[in-house]
């Protein structure tokens, strides 16, 4: 699959860091370092923008070493880039950690994956088909 892609950024395009990787490292686009304290959010611009085609969409999520060892997390995970999207992609992260953490230049701060989703049609009806676990949610079968 293609996609387009715009680079604004100072730095390489997004890549697959593996062979079987599903997703490919974005990086923060930034004219200095930005440091989150403790339980603070702050929106990371790429300088990237993508091109989709109709019926995918862009899933921006964590990349689990940042979450690992510094607590850094995508806020809205996992964010979603539509198909009609033009815009820069922009990465909201948030520090989970008690520490303050700096976000350097070129630093890679998420990984995008590219996933095909289906349309649906909703179909109002007043009663919904029985099953054994009815609404049992949350929990509800033990550890």
């Amino acid at each position: 699959m293609n996609i387009k892609i715009v680079n604004k950024s100072k730095h390489q395009l997004p890549a697959y860091e593996t062979e079987l990787s599903a997703g490919m490292d974005l990086r923060a686009n930034t004219d200095k370092p930005v440091t989150l304290k403790p339980l603070e959010r702050t929106l990371i611009k790429t300088g990237l923008f993508i091109e989709l085609p109709e019926g995918y969409e862009a899933q921006i999520r964590p990349r689990s070493g940042l979450a690992y060892k510094h607590g850094i997390s995508v806020l809205n995970t996992p964010g979603t880039i539509d198909a009609d999207y033009r815009g820069e992609i922009g990465v909201i992260l948030v520090n989970l950690s008690n520490e303050e953490f700096t976000i350097n230049d070129g630093e890679r701060i998420c990984q995008m994956i590219i996933a095909k989703h289906e349309k649906a049609e909703l179909i109002e009806v007043d009663i919904l088909n029985e099953t054994k676990r009815g609404a049992g949610g949350f929990g509800h079968t033990g550890k």
